[in-house]
């Protein structure tokens, strides 16, 4: 989907105001969108893009788990990759500082790496702006030993 209307309200709806209950349909739409359905079905993990401690407080539940669980449970691997620190929310930098905020803040979890290695690995999330989470996520897991690294986003803002 495009990050416009309806979308934008109904997504700050399903983040910021704890109804986690629209990750089931926003999954469904995903799931109908050309593609979609061979990109899930050649992963062999999925993992949600992981909130820091204090967001993830904040909110009750990480959006991006939820939907990736919606896409497929079995497939889904939460604690693979970790947030070691809460960065600045990436929609309140401009574009060029969206890298620099990022630096360090993934790791693959230490007990996970050797099961990551050689595998196709979906990113899910919810929205994109300039992809500058899901590079840096993609980073660490490729110099984790992933084979293929790709992304499945709900939303994404208008280039």
């Amino acid at each position: 989907m495009s990050y416009t209307w309806p979308w934008v309200s109904l997504i700050a709806q399903f983040k910021f105001q704890s109804q986690p209950g629209w990750a089931r349909h926003f999954a469904l739409l995903m799931h109908s969108t050309p593609f979609v359905a061979d990109a899930l079905e050649l992963a062999q993990v999925l993992i949600p893009i992981p909130l820091s401690f204090k967001r993830l407080s904040e909110r009750g539940f990480n959006q991006s788990l939820v939907l990736s669980q919606q896409l497929s449970r079995e497939k889904t691997h939460p604690s693979s990759l970790l947030r070691m620190r809460n960065t600045l929310a990436q929609s309140s930098l401009p574009r060029n500082e969206r890298l620099t905020n990022l630096k360090g803040a993934f790791v693959v979890a230490p007990l996970m790496a050797a099961k990551l290695r050689g595998q196709r690995i979906l990113l899910i999330d919810d929205v994109m702006t300039s992809g500058a989470t899901l590079n840096a996520a993609a980073q660490v897991l490729k110099q984790a030993g992933a084979a293929h690294v790709s992304a499945l986003v709900f939303a994404r803002t208008p280039a």
